[in-house]
């Protein structure tokens, strides 16, 4: 193991905002930061997600569960209303959509890929 603490450290606001991009979809109004990257499954598992108003993340299931930190803004999942500083962790196979009518930054623990159970409604052209 590594013990320089500065190889661990993501400085986020260093890094640009990324559109979100899953599998040659496009989703419109979501952006992306990886803050840690696990090299060994490929993927990124703990990210912040920006929403811009009116966004929307399809209807989907989590395999291993997920947590999310709503760091500003508002969001949506099945009805409940997720404000700045509220915690929600769903556990392994919970499905749900994700939206924001005002816009939201929510920080994300995804340990597995989601599985998509709808079509993205505003994925770009």
């Amino acid at each position: 193991m590594d013990t320089n603490i500065q190889h661990y450290i993501t400085r986020s606001n260093a890094a640009e905002w990324q559109p979100l991009v899953e599998k040659g979809i496009h989703y419109k109004g979501i952006f992306v930061k990886s803050l840690r990257y696990d090299a060994e499954s490929g993927r990124s598992k703990t990210i912040l997600l920006k929403f811009e108003p009116g966004a929307r993340y399809p209807y989907h299931n989590h395999p291993a569960g997920e947590e999310i930190f709503v760091l500003a803004g508002e969001a949506i999942l099945e009805g409940a209303t997720l404000q700045a500083g509220d915690y929600l962790y769903t556990p392994p196979g919970f499905k749900h959509s994700v939206s924001s009518q005002m816009g939201c930054t929510l920080f994300f623990v995804i340990p597995e890929e989601v599985e998509l159970l709808d079509e993205p409604l505003n994925k770009a052209d």
